[in-house]
């Protein structure tokens, strides 16, 4: 059966967000490069400071994770952060994390690719080795900061942040899981050669035979697994690579635009790759009731979809407040101008 669900129930024991300070208004990179005589897909984007990248950007969501388990970090089994921008080409990411947090020496630690699902690929391999029963906390991790070739499409859109997960049993859970389903192909959308320094867009590709491809089969799939309609669910989480697309997703597969308000309130932030749908999670989270059911879609350009079904439980009004909720860290915002954007991204080469 294509629909995943472990022989041990599991879910979401701790969540935790992180999106950096500092704004880049889209207006600015219109400014720079089309002498602002154009539209733009978002009003800003958040960008890492010169001091941060994903392993310390995930440092910071992995602490909040914690919190909100009330959980010791020498207790989880495994550590690993999904992103497409890791600080090292070789060295992985979640050893840093792990290291940081306190959760080492006695855990499984690494890295996953998968684009911007590298974090739910990360989130299905910790169902996983929970729900085996090897382990009972894993946790998962997606962030990212941005890539764009300066005057391209991307500047506009890509963002830095991102989220992580404390998977454990269905009985300490804040949102238990019911199931998961995942949808991939070969699909070349998206994608950025060894020693390249931006990555290339594959046209044509993006839209349709990618994006919308992937999400709606993967969506269909587990509704239709789990024998569920739209109505099923009190909000659903999209990735957004932009505001249209999970917006026009949303209304192709039948939910309103209700159901997905709280997940596009990442928008504002811009697409932080492998952090996006899963931010748009916590947020989501943030605001849910106990009994709410949450659709969550990623989309990972390559390219593939994971879809899940959580439905929350009593544990989320007592938990959500033992750290900064994701709203939080929106609000929080210092706005910088394009040659500051530049040279904390390092977009000047200077050697």
């Amino acid at each position: 059966m294509p629909l995943m669900k472990p022989a041990r129930e599991v879910g979401i024991i701790g969540y935790g967000a992180y999106v950096p300070r500092y704004r880049l208004p889209a207006t600015e990179v219109a400014r720079v490069w089309a002498g602002g005589e154009t539209e733009t897909p978002i009003k800003e984007k958040a960008v890492a400071g010169p001091d941060e990248d994903p392993a310390t950007m995930a440092i910071e969501a992995a602490r909040n994770a914690l919190r909100r388990a009330g959980i010791a970090a020498n207790q989880l089994r495994a550590v690993w952060v999904g992103s497409e921008s890791k600080p090292y080409a070789v060295k992985p990411t979640g050893t840093i994390v792990a290291e940081a947090i306190g959760a080492t020496p006695h855990i499984l630690a690494g890295d996953w690719e998968f684009a911007c699902k590298a974090g739910t690929e990360a989130m299905q391999a910790a169902v996983a080795l929970v729900g085996s029963g090897m382990a009972d906390y894993a946790m998962a991790i997606g962030m990212d900061q941005a890539q764009g070739r300066p005057g391209d499409d991307l500047e506009y859109t890509a963002g830095a942040g991102g989220a992580a997960y404390i998977i454990g049993p269905r009985e300490n859970s804040l949102a238990y899981l019911e199931g998961s389903y995942s949808y991939v192909t070969d699909t070349p959308d998206f994608y950025r050669r060894a020693a390249q320094h931006y990555p290339q867009h594959g046209g044509r590709f993006t839209g349709s035979p990618a994006y919308f491809h992937h999400v709606t089969h993967a969506a269909r799939g587990l509704l239709q697994e789990l024998g569920y309609t739209p109505s099923d669910f009190a909000a659903a989480v999209f990735h957004q690579p932009n505001l249209k697309f999970p917006t026009r997703v949303a209304q192709e597969l039948g939910f309103s635009r209700e159901q997905i308000k709280a997940g596009l309130l990442v928008g504002s932030i811009g697409n932080t790759y492998a952090g996006s749908s899963i931010v748009g999670l916590t947020a989501t989270l943030d605001q849910a009731q106990p009994g709410d059911r949450i659709l969550l879609v990623s989309f990972g350009s390559g390219a593939g979809s994971d879809a899940f079904s959580f439905v929350v439980t009593d544990r989320i009004v007592e938990r959500r407040h033992r750290a900064p909720l994701t709203g939080d860290y929106i609000a929080r915002r210092v706005e910088i101008d394009y040659a500051l954007y530049a040279r904390y991204r390092q977009k000047l080469l200077m050697d």
